[in-house]
C-alpha cells in the first residue's frame, strides 16, 4: 500500500533535478503509483513574473520576489491539495526552501521562512531531497548546458546559495529532510532517492 504523499527535489542550478524527477517519476509509475509532476516558478501569471524577474527581463528586489514566489506558492497549493486529496503522490521541483536560500540571501531570511511556514494555504512536504553536487560541477554543467544564464547563476552566486541551503536546512529540524551526494552518476544517485522516498510513500 502507498500513501499519497508531497515530494520536493531542491538543489543547486545544474544539480540534476530533472533528470532526477523523470527517473524516478517512471520508477514509481511502474510500481502503480499515480503521481503528479509540478515545479516552480508554475506556469500561473504570478509564475511568469517571476521568470522574467529571473531571467533578467524585469528587475525586481529581492522582498518583491520573495513576495512574487510566496503568491504563486499559494496558487501552487490549492492545486497540490487537490491532487493529494485525490490519492496521487506529488512530486515538486523546488519549493519555499528555495525561496529561503535564494531569497533569503539578499533580504531577511526570518521574514521570508515565516511568512511561508506560517501561511496557513502552504503545504509542508513529507520530505525535501537536496540534491547535493559541489557548486563548481554545477557551474560547469550550466556554462555546456546553457545558452544563457539566469540571475542566480553566476559561479559567486551559487557558491553563496549552496551555503545558504545548508544554513536554511539547520534551522528546519522538524522537516524531513535528506541530503543526496548527486555528483555520482545519475543511476547511482536515482537509487538512493527511490529509496528515500518509497519510505515515505510506502509507510
Amino acid at each position: 500500500m502507498s500513501k499519497a504523499s508531497f515530494i520536493v527535489f531542491e538543489g543547486l542550478d545544474g544539480s540534476g533535478k530533472g533528470t532526477q524527477i523523470s527517473m524516478l517519476t517512471d520508477r514509481l509509475e511502474s510500481d502503480g503509483i499515480k503521481l503528479f509532476t509540478t515545479c516552480e516558478p508554475t506556469q500561473f501569471a504570478t509564475g511568469g513574473l517571476i521568470r522574467d524577474a529571473l531571467g533578467g527581463l524585469t528587475k525586481r528586489s529581492p522582498s518583491e520576489l520573495a513576495a512574487l514566489f510566496l503568491a504563486d506558492r499559494i496558487s501552487h497549493c490549492a492545486v497540490i491539495k487537490k491532487m493529494l486529496d485525490s490519492g496521487r503522490t506529488v512530486i515538486c521541483d523546488r519549493y519555499y526552501y528555495s525561496s529561503f536560500a535564494y531569497q533569503g540571501m539578499d533580504t531577511d531570511l526570518r521574514w521570508v521562512m515565516d511568512s511561508n511556514l506560517n501561511c496557513p494555504d502552504i503545504i509542508k512536504p513529507d520530505m525535501c531531497l537536496f540534491l547535493d553536487v559541489p557548486p563548481e560541477v554545477c557551474d560547469h554543467r550550466i556554462e555546456a548546458g546553457r545558452a544563457s544564464r539566469e540571475i542566480y547563476e553566476t559561479p559567486e552566486a551559487i557558491k553563496k546559495i549552496r551555503a545558504k541551503y545548508l544554513d536554511v536546512f539547520s534551522l528546519l529540524p522538524d522537516h524531513n529532510i535528506r541530503l543526496i551526494n548527486a555528483a555520482r552518476s545519475a543511476q547511482d544517485v536515482a537509487k538512493d532517492v527511490y529509496e528515500a522516498v518509497t519510505q515515505v510513500i510506502k509507510s
